[in-house]
């Protein structure tokens, strides 16, 4: 019932922005103005797609467009773009431009306004240099977008060595296109990109980051996002840590399906489209920690501490990118922790409350799972642990501890780290359910902290 409610209230607030969006034209037209959408609102409109966004493209000066809006903002004002919102929402307006020299390989040195066939021609990909008049219905194409559509492919507009010259980060959009729209990418493009590919290294983190996250949560299938990216020489320059995983060898007993690169595309090839960011990096970076620690004995390649090791290795890699700590954080506990489901029928009962109560515990689960479905595909681990939290669904899996540092210290223990030790020792027992209550709890308590204190041989309960 609520995946209907979300899908009713997303096609409301898309038709809402839809409306809002043919308002901007209109009064940019009444005006006296040409005034199309452009971009990629136009491309998913003819591939049947919901446009995240709208944006207009105008013969309008910044200046003209901020009296016709009041509530509008010049953010690019040198480059004739302004923001216009309507209702709060937020529409960018941009005048048709030319761009000249982009020495600096993100932003042109100069504009020239122009019109709607010259703007078109400084676009990045065929696909994204369409326009569309609402009140007409009528499509603009000038560099055959329509064709490229039809035959789902990504094309440079003009030059595509030039393109990526100008924009260095058209390299990746690329790969995000072709791997969310499902489209393959033209010859001359691909070859325009393996050949510059070494350029992607004066891009931002931060602008590498954010295509990254999104190919890797909207790509149709994830994991030939990744050998795309492999294919055209970019992986090694923007991910070396995971294009180190290619050809190394596993052991086929667990891992029939190859080496690690390619048990990481089967596992990102598994998950949803969308997906959420900290399972996709989570799954992208698990095994990040097994060629720095490879080693083969007399019976089969080991990775010893592989999840430890790969941790900190997707802690780094994800600083480096500039993800939010929160992220960083969230997925490093996933990479870290992933092993630890190799002994779940073996857990004492606290500490599997202890795995279950976890944060990332619903994306450790998942990670769990694609991970065997990417490999050996047994699911033993998995379906105990989906019983286990059918258990605990009715009770809070990591109760209140019954047993506080106050009431230790009532039993003569110090402050500092005896406190600490005995509160863990007491909650494991209350998690085992070793007692029915919290006085028993208690007296089984004196007894342990009074036979050490005096040495004395422990009682076992």
């Amino acid at each position: 019932m609520q995946y209907f409610e979300n899908a009713m209230t997303e096609s409301q607030n898309h038709s809402t922005t839809k409306l809002l969006a043919c308002r901007v034209i209109v009064t940019l037209q009444s005006a006296g103005f040409t005034a199309y959408w452009a971009g990629g609102c136009v491309r998913d409109k003819l591939l049947g797609r919901v446009p995240r966004d709208y944006d207009v493209a105008t013969d309008a000066r910044p200046d003209d467009v901020m009296a016709l809006f009041p509530r509008s903002a010049a953010v690019g004002k040198a480059f004739g773009v302004v923001v216009v919102r309507l209702e709060d929402t937020p529409f960018e307006v941009a005048t048709f431009r030319e761009d000249h020299d982009y020495r600096d390989g993100r932003h042109p040195d100069s504009v020239a306004f122009c019109d709607a066939e010259t703007d078109a021609a400084r676009r990045d990909f065929t696909v994204n240099a369409l326009f569309y008049d609402p009140a007409t219905s009528r499509v603009l194409d000038y560099v055959e977008g329509q064709a490229d559509i039809e035959g789902k492919v990504i094309r440079c507009v003009g030059d595509a060595s030039e393109r990526f010259r100008e924009d260095h980060l058209r390299m990746l959009r690329a790969v995000r296109f072709a791997s969310t729209l499902d489209f393959s990418i033209t010859q001359e493009t691909a070859d325009a990109i393996r050949h510059d590919a070494q350029l992607i290294q004066k891009i931002s983190p931060e602008r590498i980051r954010d295509e990254l996250v999104r190919t890797f949560c909207e790509a149709a299938k994830a994991g030939d996002a990744l050998l795309l990216l492999d294919e055209l020489g970019l992986l090694k320059l923007v991910l070396p840590e995971v294009s180190a995983m290619k050809g190394q060898e596993q052991p086929p007993e667990y891992h029939p399906e190859g080496d690690v690169f390619t048990h990481t595309v089967i596992m990102l090839n598994l998950l949803p489209s969308p997906c959420d960011p900290i399972l996709a990096l989570a799954v992208l970076l698990h095994d990040v920690g097994k060629p720095p620690t490879a080693f083969l004995d007399e019976q089969r390649w080991r990775f010893n501490a592989h999840a430890s090791v790969g941790g900190d290795m997707a802690e780094r890699i994800l600083r480096r990118l500039r993800l939010p700590s929160a992220t960083v954080d969230a997925v490093s506990a996933c990479v870290r922790g992933h092993m630890r489901f190799l002994d779940v029928p073996r857990m004492k009962r606290s500490t599997l409350r202890r795995l279950v109560g976890r944060p990332t515990f619903d994306t450790e689960l998942e990670l769990h799972r694609l991970d065997c479905e990417g490999s050996h595909r047994d699911l033993g681990h998995h379906a105990f642990l989906v019983g286990l939290c059918k258990e605990f669904a009715s009770e809070p899996v990591l109760p209140d501890p019954w047993v506080t540092g106050r009431d230790l210290m009532e039993m003569g223990v110090d402050e500092g780290p005896e406190i600490g030790k005995w509160k863990k020792t007491a909650y494991d027992a209350q998690l085992e359910e070793q007692f029915p209550d919290k006085e028993a709890l208690l007296d089984w308590l004196r007894g342990r902290i009074l036979r050490e204190a005096t040495r004395q041989p422990p009682d076992h309960h």
